[in-house]
Parts: C-alpha cells; structure tokens; sequence
C-alpha cells in the first residue's frame, strides 16, 4: 500500500505534528482565562496549566462576610471551578486543531492531548 517513502514521509508528518502540538501545549502556559462567581464579586485568574494566578474578591463582599465565611469559601471554589472549565474549553479548542479533519474514531483523538 505503502512504499518506504510513502511511510517515511507519514512519519515526517506525524512527528511535526507532535512538535507542534508541543508547542502549543507550551503556549497554553501563557494563556489566561477568568472565572467568577457571585455575579463577579468574586474573581479567579489561572492559565490553562490550572495554575491560579490572581484571587480577587469584591471588598462589600468581604465586609459583609465577616458573619458569613462558609458562603465567601463557595463563592472562590465556584469561582476556581468556573475558570477550571474555561481552561479546559481553552486548552480543548487549542489543541483540537490538530486532530479535526482527521477522521479518527471517537475518544481517539484524546490521546493527542
């Protein structure tokens, strides 16, 4: 089916692809996204290798908190959960640029992740 050449030249194929998707696995590093909960009183900042960069909470949240700790808790967990699943998305959208098109049995195109 396939001469020397032919399987040399998939494998060429196949391993710029794998620096490429390196690459942008690298870059996602640098990519930032916002979670937030309590209608943005509360506020998360994480790349998209889940690393939380900036916690930020609304001050009237946290005067009136005082009484209140266990919702101010919720509020930052929903928070990091928000920007979890934006990193997530993110992440998915980035690298799944790489494996559209080719027509790959469901669930295969996770291993190129």
């Amino acid at each position: 089916m396939f001469g020397k050449a032919g399987i040399a030249g998939l494998m060429k194929q196949a391993q710029q692809m794998q620096e490429k998707m390196k690459e942008a696995q690298a870059n996602l590093a640098n990519v930032e996204v916002d979670g937030e909960s309590g209608a943005g009183l509360v506020k998360v900042t994480m790349n998209c290798h889940y690393a939380v960069k900036r916690i930020a909470i609304d001050d009237a949240l946290i005067a009136d908190a005082k009484d209140d700790k266990e919702m101010l808790e919720d509020l930052v967990a929903a928070a990091i959960n928000d920007a979890v699943r934006k990193a997530e998305a993110k992440t998915q959208e980035t690298m799944g640029q790489f494996t559209s098109g080719m027509n790959l049995p469901a669930g295969m195109g996770d291993l190129f992740k």
